[in-house]
């Protein structure tokens, strides 16, 4: 490998133009793509076979009217009153526009909707006092018709008395016709009492039914109580959105077709747009993300000294991040890309591709300092330094494409398109920046160090280990104090952002916090539970068996509300709205979707019932859940492969053992620091955290495989020269300080580099992207300065020459991987004395012979 890439560099190095021609136009291949295949990003986060998705696919088989994906318009008076009648026709106004666009199921009217549901209640109240006063009316029949009944049954007895003594008399013949007619006309008078009795019957009945069934009702709007569309003091109200497709599924285009529909507005009301519709595609570049690339420049500028040597890493980074980036997005009409799918590749594009081509770029500025020819020097440092860089970008592309492991499809797609902006960036740095070294000539060194060409100068080389005291009490404290930070990891919780995590001035975060504070928390996570019936059912039945439902689901606890909102056309599936008594976020939340799942089935007269938990609370839940299960495994494998590679390269077993145990520490530090700030809210002022809310759910996996590669990365840098030093026959504690020696300089440079880039995007108008953001930058410090500058040198001072060993049998059966290309170094010498160096321009420049040592190789 170090050969092919010393003849790539040559190559590069002659036919410089070439190569950057080349470049030019693969940007404008790329480009092109970009404008004829790109599509547009979802902002939505989704992984399907979920629990949520389970439920949403048998709403929309089953019951289409209620599936879909679903936000908010939030409406709030300017002057804090209630509503007008003209404030509430323009409103009414503005929602059917929107209900009339396409991919929109409905737009509820929250003024109707409240009076439809006040009226319900009043009507229970007026039904009630109506069955009241009907029973009364019937009681008062009643006692009418049974005081009729006695004074018939009297009648009858003296009838009856009247016939008896007539028979005894001797008379009932003369009497029979006055007898019979007294008879008939008690006879008519019980038919009719009869026939009063069975009206007054069926009229109890009647209002027995109406009875029930007004107490049925009462007792679902009794569940449902603390909903509401318009707040209790009339000056705020909630307008639902439904879509015809799920949330993640809405076009960005409709969303945004909403979103101007709200900011056109309505006189007098403030309308403010929820998470699930203003959600967007943030901007990959913003202001501090600039600013990060400038300090990145200042610390070019202050390593190199010269504005030309400063440029060539920030064009090559930028050259290769305008290729990926526009390559990739080239493919989002054919994948599905979110919003966030292509942030990794360019925070990753921009910070190792100034790395990457700064370690060449300083490798071949040592060697023309020590007087080796132009074009010699670009191969030999593409060669050893651009070997090293071909390995240590593998390791992160490895890493990065194992996201792919976790079975998650988002996640993989963003660990596939931060590969493919590694690889770019290696490409620019093997062969781009060749070509521009070559361009340049010797103006990428001061003008003193070009005065100096081929001069030996003497350089101080460590010889004389690390104190061993020095070395344990540096090894504790580090440990300690990454331990310490990493003590908030211990209460990390997962989650996606909401609304309260947004800007303070924004939309989404002001409808968020009126919904709070006007409606309740749980009012901004709604839950959609459906439940299974056993059989068919309608009329009272279908009542009992929501009521039944509903207090069930009640019984979980922290529920405010719960209202059936529809039953599929065949009567076997029955929808609920369930509100939590907690937001989005909370813990309560998170433990109601789960008691709910674990209830079902729920036993009925009937048979069982199933329960399914649903709604966009519920979706993120177990979107986060799922990717805490992915963590463990990505962990292994990713820790898995550090040990396998860095056995491979440093032919070792304690010192793989002991990088991969330093990459563990900074990443569980990396984990505290991020939990203290994003969660807990330490320090939020500074990072503008106003409302701490659970960890980005991807985000530890992230962390994982990018902090991973870069730690190899240093790692390499670092004890590779430590392992060239004790070939080269120094003692092994020696060796240390002679690789820490050769090598501090360019990683420190690297390493704020990397800080100050991911830096910018701290800063970011994403709450997504600023946390990424954070612990990328706070794991790079942690991982660069502590644990590979700190405790790597300490453990290998005190491991000694056993940080060395390795059996014999594995020994053998190693392939050599000569990573830093010093046998590539060793068949091409520096020139000598007199030999010419070829500049940019074609002229000759006198060298003299420079000084060797073993200390500058590798």
């Amino acid at each position: 490998m170090a050969g092919l890439l010393y003849r790539l560099g040559r190559f590069s190095a002659r036919r410089h133009w070439t190569v950057i021609v080349s470049w030019v136009l693969i940007i404008a291949l790329a480009g092109v793509g970009y404008a004829m295949f790109a599509g547009v990003p979802s902002p939505s986060i989704s992984i399907p076979g979920t629990a949520t998705a389970k439920v949403q696919d048998e709403l929309a088989a089953k019951f289409p009217q209620v599936s879909g994906g679903s936000g908010s318009l939030v409406l709030e008076t300017t002057s804090g009153t209630s509503f007008t009648d003209t404030q509430k026709a323009d409103v009414r106004k503005m929602l059917a526009d929107i209900a009339a666009m396409t991919g929109v199921k409905m737009a509820n009217d929250p003024f109707t909707t409240q009076a439809d549901l006040d009226g319900k209640r009043q009507q229970v109240t007026d039904g009630r006092a109506k069955i009241a006063a009907g029973k009364e009316q019937i009681a008062s029949a009643q006692a009418q018709l049974t005081a009729g009944q006695k004074q018939l049954d009297q009648g009858q007895q003296q009838l009856d008395g009247a016939k008896a003594a007539a028979t005894a008399a001797g008379q009932l013949a003369a009497a029979q016709g006055r007898l019979d007619a007294q008879q008939a006309g008690i006879t008519a008078q019980q038919a009719a009492i009869t026939a009063n009795q069975q009206t007054i019957d069926a009229n109890a009945k009647t209002l027995d039914e109406q009875s029930t069934k007004l107490e049925l009702g009462s007792q679902l709007l009794d569940l449902s109580a603390n909903i509401r569309f318009v707040s209790t003091d009339s000056s705020s109200a909630v307008a639902n959105i439904q879509f015809t497709k799920s949330t993640n599924l809405v076009s960005p285009t409709l969303k945004s077709a909403v979103v101007a529909k709200a900011d056109a507005g309505v006189a007098g009301v403030k309308v403010y747009v929820s998470q699930d519709i203003a959600q967007g595609v943030p901007s990959i570049l913003g202001v501090g993300e600039i600013v990060g690339v400038i300090v990145a420049a200042i610390v070019l500028l202050v390593m190199l000294g010269t504005v030309i040597g400063a440029a060539l890493p920030l064009v090559g980074a930028v050259v290769g991040l305008a290729a990926a980036v526009l390559g990739a997005m080239a493919f989002s009409g054919i994948v599905q890309f979110n919003s966030v799918t292509v942030v990794l590749g360019v925070m990753l594009g921009l910070a190792v591709g100034i790395d990457y081509s700064l370690f060449i770029l300083n490798r071949h500025r040592t060697q023309l300092k020590r007087g080796m020819p132009l074009h010699e020097s670009i191969g030999l440092a593409n060669g050893t330094s651009g070997n090293a860089v071909v390995f240590a970008g593998t390791t992160v592309i490895v890493a990065l494409l194992a996201l792919n492991i976790t079975g998650i499809p988002f996640l993989g797609l963003m660990g596939t398109v931060g590969a493919a902006a590694v690889v770019v960036a290696i490409l620019v740095a093997i062969t781009l920046t060749p070509a521009m070294l070559s361009l340049v000539g010797l103006k990428i060194l001061r003008k003193k160090e070009r005065l100096d060409i081929g001069h030996a100068r003497t350089k101080r080389i460590p010889n004389t280990p690390m104190k061993t005291w020095r070395a344990i009490v540096t090894l504790v404290a580090g440990v300690a104090v990454l331990a310490v930070i990493a003590l908030p990891a211990m209460s990390m919780r997962l989650g996606l952002p909401v609304g309260s995590s947004e800007s303070t001035s924004s939309s989404q975060y002001k409808a968020y916090k009126t919904v709070e504070n006007k409606f309740g928390a749980g009012q901004n996570s709604p839950l959609l539970v459906v439940a299974d019936l056993p059989a068919a059912a309608t009329g009272d039945e279908l009542l009992r068996q929501e009521i039944a439902i509903g207090t069930t689901i009640t019984s979980a606890g922290n529920v405010a509300a719960v209202a059936p909102i529809g039953v599929s056309p065949d009567g076997t599936v029955v929808a609920f709205q369930v509100i939590p008594k907690g937001g989005p976020t909370s813990i309560s939340t998170e433990t109601l979707v789960n008691d709910l799942r674990n209830m079902s089935p729920i036993a009925s007269d009937s048979g069982t019932i199933g329960l399914g938990v649903a709604g966009n609370a519920s979706a993120n839940i177990d979107v986060s859940e799922k990717l805490s299960a992915a963590l463990p495994l990505y962990l292994v494998v990713v820790v898995g492969l550090s040990l396998l590679i860095l056995i491979l390269v440093f032919r070792s077993i304690l010192v793989p053992i002991t990088a991969t145990a330093g990459f563990v520490l900074s990443l569980l530090a990396t984990f505290g620091g991020i939990t203290a700030i994003y969660q807990f809210g330490w320090l939020g002022s500074v990072f503008g955290v106003h409302d701490p809310a659970p960890i980005l759910s991807f985000l530890p996996v992230i962390e994982v495989g990018v902090l991973f590669g870069l730690a190899m990365d240093y790692q390499l840098f670092l004890v590779s020269g430590m392992r060239e030093a004790y070939t080269h026959g120094a003692t092994a504690k020696v060796a240390v300080q002679r690789g820490l020696h050769a090598g501090r300089a360019v990683v420190t440079a690297a390493a704020i580099i990397m800080i100050a880039v991911f830096s910018g995007f701290v800063f970011s108008e994403s709450t997504v992207i600023r946390p990424i953001g954070f612990g990328l930058a706070f794991g790079v410090l942690l991982d660069a300065f502590i644990v590979r500058m700190l405790l790597i040198p300490a453990a290998m001072h005190l491991l000694g020459k056993s940080a060395w060993w390795l059996p014999k049998w594995l020994d053998r059966i190693l392939p050599d991987v000569d990573v830093e290309g010093a046998k590539l170094e060793r068949t091409h010498p520096i020139s000598p004395e007199g030999e010419s160096m070829e500049s940019a321009g074609g002229e000759s420049v006198a060298v003299g012979t420079a000084a060797t040592h073993p200390a500058h190789r590798g």
